[in-house]
């Protein structure tokens, strides 16, 4: 979906203002690698690896299960992602993030043919990099 420029530069300001409240409240933990500045995929794989490789040499038994949840913000009900104190996140930000999402409509244009708009209820805008790309 596309985003107007109003609406990425609130976007920008609004993933800083949650990010630096999860950070204070210490729901972001040392283990994450999304969104965090200075860590990214290849930090994960490595710190990964580096995990593996310790058990392995020490004679362990290691079993991975790899789940891809790439797509998940992609399945969430509006609703269910805006559930009153989500995190800590309430007030004015919560009701910023509302109206951002609700009341978002959809349509499909393949050369000169236009779908008819379709309401948009579940997952976000992804045009754009969240907070730290």
């Amino acid at each position: 979906s596309l985003t107007s420029v109003v609406g990425k530069w609130l976007e920008g300001i609004l993933g800083f203002r949650i990010y630096r409240h999860l950070e204070r409240q210490g729901l972001i933990r040392n283990s994450q690698h999304g969104f965090v500045s200075g860590k990214s995929c290849l930090t994960n794989l490595i710190e990964f690896f580096e995990g593996v490789t310790k058990k392995v040499d020490e004679g362990s038994v290691v079993e991975v299960v790899y789940i891809d949840f790439s797509k998940t913000f992609d399945k969430v009900e509006h609703g269910r992602l805006l559930h009153k104190g989500s995190h800590g996140i309430q007030g004015e930000v919560a009701n910023l993030i509302q109206n951002w999402l609700d009341d978002r409509s959809q349509r499909v244009v393949v050369e000169v043919c236009f779908s008819n708009w379709r309401p948009v209820i579940s997952g976000v805008p992804q045009d754009r990099c969240w907070v730290h790309c």
